[in-house]
């Protein structure tokens, strides 16, 4: 093992895998470096099917897709460490950075020229969805309980009630009436589910499940166990309509209410965030706001397909290559993106017309029959609807960002 790479992978999930990957075929050195005891990430753990509709033009479950990745990590030979955490980066200068990693064998000290950061996100939890009352037992993540059955087959309760409508939360709905858990209900806040249609349908509807839209949990209550959940219907504004409040008898509660990007130690060194997608600021090569820095996958943004996540991670190593081999990614006149009517966020945020480019967005409201316009490249895409579940992934050639002089608004409307 040397002390030196081309690039450093931080995280071993579907991004990081591909990223190193990619990397290695580019003819870096490269290292991955994991903190949990075995690759693969999340798609472990999801046994559901799915998974590379897009990358590998079949349907897979969340394992087999992830270790045709792990096959080809390991056949390629790349290094990589496990149960390895990166505690801290220094910027020696912009083409040099020193990472200290704690791992089983001791403390690292290595030193790389780029970095492709991959960590995924972070759930969240009861404390920041404004849910009060008692602390009992059988309060979970989505995340906890999936690992709890998937993982170490174990079942988290037996009369349970999910909060929040994304996919996680759908397919878990759908995992525990597979086996033999009473779904009390499924509790969304919006007007509107959170996950994609084709969940809704296949995890909710052909099981039977209730989905409560336009309703919030308020309370949790039990001692030894949880007992019962308050739920009051909202309005329009998300606010507690009086006179609603009714009881959901259950004895346990899978909070999956969405994903936040962990980008913590990112954040130490300064990298610019976007409060839209929490994630950091970056320009078309996924790099962000430190130069040699790359992020990817659910660190960047949250993504409602794996397989944008594996086409993130292998962009961000295409990055690393051009940074490697010319000392740095050259000044370009970069042209900003900008969020207009029924977009709640996009990346990248830096365009430079030299290359096609993938915009990955989401709207705020579901409409029909839209068009999404580019307003100063004067490009249109014309659209059946929109959903804000259902992630916008649309490639703008160079030849339109070229037009642009110094921004491209991006929008949707009425058809």
């Amino acid at each position: 093992m040397r002390d030196r790479y081309d690039t450093v992978v931080i995280g071993g999930g579907p991004a990081g895998l591909s990223a190193a990957i990619k990397a290695k075929e580019h003819g870096l050195s490269v290292l991955l470096l994991e903190n949990r005891d075995l690759l693969g990430g999340i798609p472990l753990q999801c046994v559901h099917p799915g998974f590379g509709l897009h990358y590998f033009k079949e349907d897979l479950t969340g394992t087999e897709f992830i270790y045709r990745f792990i096959e080809k990590f390991e056949k390629l030979g790349i290094e990589s460490y496990t149960n390895a955490h990166l505690v801290e980066i220094e910027l020696v200068s912009d083409i040099e950075k020193r990472l200290k990693v704690i791992t089983p064998r001791g403390v690292l000290s290595l030193q790389t020229t780029s970095l492709i950061y991959t960590t995924g996100a972070r759930e969240r939890h009861i404390f920041e969805i404004g849910i009060t009352g008692n602390r009992p037992p059988g309060v979970f993540t989505a995340g906890e309980a999936q690992t709890m059955m998937d993982i170490y087959g174990i079942m988290p309760g037996k009369e349970i009630v999910i909060v929040g409508s994304g996919d996680v939360g759908l397919i878990m709905a759908r995992r525990f009436a597979l086996e033999g858990a009473d779904v009390k209900a499924v509790i969304e806040i919006m007007p509107f589910p959170g996950g994609l249609t084709r969940n809704v349908v296949q995890c909710l509807h052909d099981f039977d499940i209730p989905l409560y839209l336009s309703h919030a949990v308020t309370r949790v209550e039990g001692t030894k166990r949880v007992e019962k959940i308050i739920v009051c219907e909202v309005d329009e504004n998300l606010r507690i309509k009086e006179g609603t409040e009714k009881e959901i008898s259950c004895d346990t509660v899978v909070v999956a209410a969405g994903l936040v990007p962990y980008i913590k130690i990112l954040e130490k060194i300064g990298v610019l965030t976007d409060p839209a997608t929490k994630g950091p600021i970056i320009n078309e090569l996924l790099e962000t706001s430190i130069p040699g820095t790359f992020v990817a996958g659910n660190a960047l943004v949250i993504n409602d397909l794996v397989d944008y996540v594996v086409e993130q991670g292998e962009k961000s190593a295409d990055g690393a290559r051009e940074f490697v081999e010319r000392g740095g990614i050259p000044t370009k006149r970069w042209k900003r993106m900008v969020k207009g009517r029924n977009i709640r966020l996009l990346v990248p945020h830096y365009l430079s017309g030299e290359e096609d480019v993938m915009i990955y967005a989401r709207v705020l409201k579901p409409e029909e029959n839209v068009k999404v316009r580019f307003l100063e490249i004067e490009k249109e895409i014309k659209l059946p609807f929109v959903k804000p579940a259902e992630m916008l992934r649309l490639k703008l050639r160079k030849e339109d960002i070229a037009k642009a002089k110094d921004k491209i608004t991006m929008e949707v409307v009425q058809a």
